[in-house]
């Protein structure tokens, strides 16, 4: 049998080479068992009634299989003793009812254990997610966040309710029950463990080949997840381009390679149950040639081998196959206890500092100096920029498309600090500046917005979550577009849908403005916001903009020159650098690259 990963198709090859790579570890680690139950913890109460009833069924079981196979057939059927047979039986229902009472209990609480553990690690990990930099979410593919959440939370599920406790049930009953045929006779248990040492080896060997497997398995459920999101999220390019049978060859491919890694796995796991099952029947063998000997030439006691046989399969052996399948199962938990940790454990590639300054009375004043920036360190896309936006000024960005405007406004809004060079907020250093205070003084519409499943006024409210029904439509008609949001179905109360698709391009930048306007900041960033307006309403627009921007700092991002007239300052980027500053007016009599772009413009008017 291959040990090694099956090769890719050629159609996935775009795929796997930028997928990340993730660290090959055991996945089994005590380390992990600890941290994985540290985080139930705070189920204490419920964790030790769970144990009470594994310890009690653990005991239950060896003192049932003890009850038929020493007391009722080795004793009352074996020796004819027919007026306590019925006794006997009864004695036998009623312990086993018991262990049934037991039995429910174990698993009603193991289930809802479970439920809140995983209840709180999917709860740390989404809020987890929501403090990670924006450099995180520009490099992890959003099915792999999605698989953490999902598929590899509920393997740790299944690793807290099922594994360790089924575990622990089984290896308490191979423990009573040794107790038990210890005392009946130490010699035939001998015989049973003359297996150990076999099953160790063997377990050894089975262990390093089985983690690979789930690795590889798990890994490849992540890309299937992350091209999941990626073909939905864009299916209007797919049907534009008339690719749904490109994506649907790529997609078999995937799922095919998915399959091939489960088939692996259950394969595998498939050597680990007829193993054991034939080291059972190998002691059962051994058990009646060495009993038989005895009772045949020492005149042992024939229900001492009768129970040794029931004792030795049903709570020796069988529990022993159980832990080995659970042994499989607990491999798949920790692979998933492995990643949903590794992205507990990542980083922010920034955080505040102890003694960050909280901006509380905001002015807006923003400076670049000297600064320099890269996605990737080597590869900079901004180059010593310098340039001071006054309290209440509106600077236009200006450039051809990867010159560096938009990254301006990320490094403004601190969504990524500067590579060389500072950002000074209010005359502070932006790295020593309270994220939250200063982006709660900041409001961004951008080209493509975001919209959450919703009403309208849900979507508004964002901007205040404290804001009222009334404050909500103020701030739409301070913008000018109240009448607009009202015209829709239910006006205000107009579901959106997922990603706003119920509202047109227009109707979700006006929802956006809206929102931005309603947060009432200090700082407004506006990236190419008005493209998705028509001109009639843009125009409303620009007349609200004007007034409700009076006095606070802007940066404007556009490539319609007609939305930048009367900025205080235009910044004409190209290739990462500042080439010209200035006014509009200032910039047209320079008759350099600024001029040329609007004669361009007015040229496609």
């Amino acid at each position: 049998m291959s040990q090694t990963a099956p090769k890719p198709r050629r159609a996935l090859t775009h795929i796997l080479k930028n997928r990340e790579i993730e660290v090959d570890k055991k996945p089994l680690e005590m380390g992990l068992l600890l941290r994985m139950f540290r985080f139930a913890a705070p189920h204490k109460k419920q964790a030790w009634k769970l144990l009470a009833m594994v310890l009690t069924r653990s005991v239950q079981l060896p003192i049932l299989t003890f009850i038929l196979y020493r007391y009722v057939l080795g004793n009352l059927i074996s020796k004819h003793n027919l007026t306590m047979l019925p006794w006997g039986v009864l004695l036998f229902l009623a312990w086993a009812a018991f262990t049934q009472f037991t039995f429910h209990f174990r698993m009603r609480w193991a289930r809802e254990y479970g439920e809140a553990v995983v209840h709180d690690l999917r709860s740390a990990v989404f809020s987890h997610l929501q403090t990670l930099s924006m450099g995180y979410f520009h490099r992890t593919p959003i099915g792999r966040n999605i698989s953490r959440i999902t598929n590899d939370a509920e393997q740790v599920r299944t690793g807290v309710q099922d594994i360790l406790f089924v575990s622990l049930v089984n290896i308490g009953q191979m423990l009573f029950a040794s107790c038990i045929l210890i005392s009946l006779d130490w010699r035939l248990f001998l015989v049973l463990l003359t297996m150990a040492p076999g099953l160790w080896l063997f377990n050894r060997w089975y262990k390093k080949l089985i983690s690979r497997v789930i690795r590889q398995m798990n890994e490849s459920y992540s890309r299937v997840t992350a091209t999941v999101v990626e073909s939905v999220t864009g299916i209007r390019v797919t049907q534009g381009f008339a690719r749904q049978d490109v994506n649907a060859e790529m997609f078999r491919d995937l799922v095919t390679d998915h399959a091939v890694y489960n088939i692996t796995r259950e394969t595998t796991s498939a050597i680990y149950g007829p193993v054991l099952d034939l080291n059972n029947q190998f002691f059962t063998a051994a058990l009646l040639f060495i009993g038989a000997w005895q009772v045949l030439h020492l005149s042992a006691d024939v229900s001492t081998l009768i129970t040794f046989i029931g004792m030795g399969t049903s709570d020796f052996f069988i529990p022993l196959q159980n832990v080995g399948n659970q042994y499989n199962n607990s491999l798949i938990a920790m692979a998933g206890a492995e990643r949903v940790f590794r992205l507990l454990d990542t980083k922010p590639d920034f955080s505040d500092p102890a003694d960050a300054v909280v901006l509380s009375d905001f002015k807006g004043k923003v400076e670049f100096r000297n600064l320099s920036f890269g996605y990737n360190p080597e590869k900079l896309v901004l180059q010593d920029i310098n340039f001071v936006a006054e309290s209440g000024q509106t600077v236009a960005l200006v450039g051809h498309t990867g010159s560096g405007k938009t990254t301006i406004i990320n490094l403004v809004s601190k969504f990524y600090l500067p590579t060389s060079g500072e950002v000074y907020v209010d005359g502070h250093e932006i790295r020593r500046v309270n994220t939250e205070s200063l982006l709660q003084n900041i409001g961004i519409v951008l080209q493509v917005n975001f919209l959450f499943t919703g009403t309208v006024m849900d979507n508004i409210r964002m901007g205040n979550v404290r804001a009222t029904d009334e404050q909500v439509m103020t701030a739409a008609e301070k913008l000018g577009c109240r009448d607009l949001l009202e015209a829709l179905p239910n006006g205000f109360q107009t579901v959106v849908g997922e990603r706003g698709a119920r509202l047109s391009l227009g109707q979700r930048q006006l929802v956006c403005f809206s929102r931005a306007m309603l947060a009432d900041p200090r700082i407004f960033i506006l990236d190419e916001a008005t493209s998705s307006i028509d001109t009639i309403t843009e125009h409303r627009v620009q007349q609200a903009l004007q007034r409700l921007l009076k006095g606070r700092t802007c940066f404007v991002v556009a490539h319609r020159l007609s939305t930048i007239r009367h900025a205080d300052q235009v910044l004409v980027m190209d290739q990462g650098r500042i080439i010209e500053r200035g006014t509009h007016k200032q910039l047209l009599a320079m008759g350099g690259s600024y001029a040329r772009l609007y004669r361009k413009f007015i040229r496609q008017q």
